[in-house]
């Protein structure tokens, strides 16, 4: 909601809000002079011309119910987004199963550091910005765009990066055939130019048939428009390429985020900037600086010998990704401690999650966080820990209300383990995109400690 206040605001619309929690980012749009009442209460809406609520507040909520009741126009978030992309002449949105809030902060870095007036919109944290969204006068929007529920048909992309297509939000897609679908509509929408993955199958199928818009490629071989060369490894860090076009060379880019498909990503940014007029030297510094988005492979410390890093990776291919990069680096052992979301993911890939969790040299597993699910599907972690080598977990009562005091002991059982078996050279990586954060916090005061 944070990106939207900051847009509408800059437009001049008068705004106020309501959270149940304190936090940074409230803190933030109190200083933009946007009152904010703590607690969601029906007398906090008088006076509304329209009120927008997220996806996560529930129907029970006293002030959605007053809102409804209201007469008032009520929109959920992503409706409202959908507007606001439309006053954009430059909207690029950024879609994917996997990479769609690293490549938006990478998009946002480059054009932030070219000196362009941009709006952003992202799914997390960007340093340079201080927060996860700007407000710029230029005719230029990045935007993180959500395939889930089918969010990103909402939207008006003027310019489409298509990263990738992969299985996830089955529970509500079914199929992948289904959310190629939900893909080739996202880009019939797109007026301008479609920017996608060469080397991913999926993504290719969904703009099959498309015509109008400027189809242009990127991967990892000459065969697509803009690809890297020369790829060299400087340590578990840190890599360097040349990017390519067609057979020139463009000039060298150096990369200070791990992993292969961060190169990918990078070339995918490098791509849509080009498209919006930004200039190679702005877009190698761009990326040199890039230091990563919050919670993407983020190292929140370093305590006894011991790194301790936190990633949002929630499915099994970024498991996989983030934990084969983790293993590269020339740790003494690499812990992935991981907290699963939702059942219906957990059950529906569960083979394959135990498959990349094995990847590293130990596995610690929280209980499942359901989120907006209830556990119909009878899944619980032990299932998930059974199958993969050495795993520990710790389940309390799999009958017993789930609470956040039962939680917080679960993360502190999580957190004790770790402290008392984890050695000097140690990497310690939590993973998920729930709140398991907390854990990476709690072992670092406790090692600290």
């Amino acid at each position: 909601m944070y990106p939207l206040a900051q847009i509408l605001h800059s437009q001049g619309y008068y705004l106020t809000g309501s959270d149940n929690n304190e936090t940074e980012t409230l803190e933030a749009v109190r200083k933009m002079g946007i009152p904010v009442f703590m607690g969601q209460r029906a007398e906090n809406i008088e006076g509304a011309d329209l009120i927008v609520h997220t996806a996560a507040i529930m129907a029970d909520n006293p002030e959605l119910i007053a809102a409804k009741a209201s007469g008032v126009p009520v929109l959920e978030r992503s409706d409202l987004l959908g507007i606001v992309t439309s006053w954009f002449d430059n909207a690029i949105c950024v879609s994917g199963t996997h990479g769609k809030t690293t490549t938006t902060s990478m998009i946002t870095q480059i054009l932030y550091t070219a000196g362009i007036d941009l709006s952003a919109y992202i799914g997390g944290k960007l340093p340079c910005i201080h927060g996860s969204g700007i407000a710029g006068k230029s005719d230029i929007l990045v935007c993180e765009s959500c395939e889930f529920v089918d969010t990103f048909l909402k939207l008006y992309p003027d310019i489409a990066v298509i990263l990738n297509i992969d299985a996830d939000h089955l529970d509500y897609f079914k199929t992948v055939d289904n959310i190629i679908k939900s893909f080739h509509k996202f880009a019939e929408n797109t007026t301008k130019a479609i920017i996608i993955n060469a080397d991913d199958e999926n993504s290719m199928k969904a703009i099959e048939g498309i015509s109008g818009k400027e189809i242009i490629t990127f991967g990892k071989s000459s065969s697509a428009d803009y690809y890297p060369e020369n790829i060299r490894k400087i340590n578990g860090l840190k890599s360097q390429y040349t990017l390519m076009h067609k057979g020139k060379a463009l000039g060298e880019i150096t990369l200070n985020v791990a992993g292969n498909h961060n190169i990918l990503n990078s070339v995918a940014s490098a791509v849509a900037s080009l498209y919006v007029g930004a200039d190679f030297e702005s877009i190698q510094k761009g990326l040199e600086d890039f230091r990563g988005a919050s919670r993407r492979f983020e190292k929140l410390g370093f305590e006894k010998g011991v790194t301790v890093v936190d990633d949002y990776a929630h499915h099994p291919t970024e498991l996989e990704a983030t934990l084969t990069s983790a293993m590269e680096m020339g740790f003494n052992r690499v812990w992935a401690v991981f907290q699963p979301f939702t059942f219906s993911r957990t059950k529906l890939l569960l083979d394959d999650f135990a498959r990349v969790l094995s990847i590293p040299d130990k596995t610690v597993l929280t209980d499942i966080m359901g989120s907006r699910e209830k556990n119909t599907f009878g899944i619980f972690t032990r299932h998930l820990a059974e199958k993969i080598p050495g795993c520990v977990w710790f389940p309390q009562d799999e009958n017993a209300e789930y609470t956040d005091e039962r939680k917080y002991f679960n993360f502190q059982q999580v957190c004790d383990y770790v402290c008392e078996n984890v050695s000097e050279g140690d990497l310690v990586i939590t993973l998920g995109c729930g709140d398991a954060y907390k854990i990476a916090k709690m072992i670092l005061k406790k090692l600290k400690d």
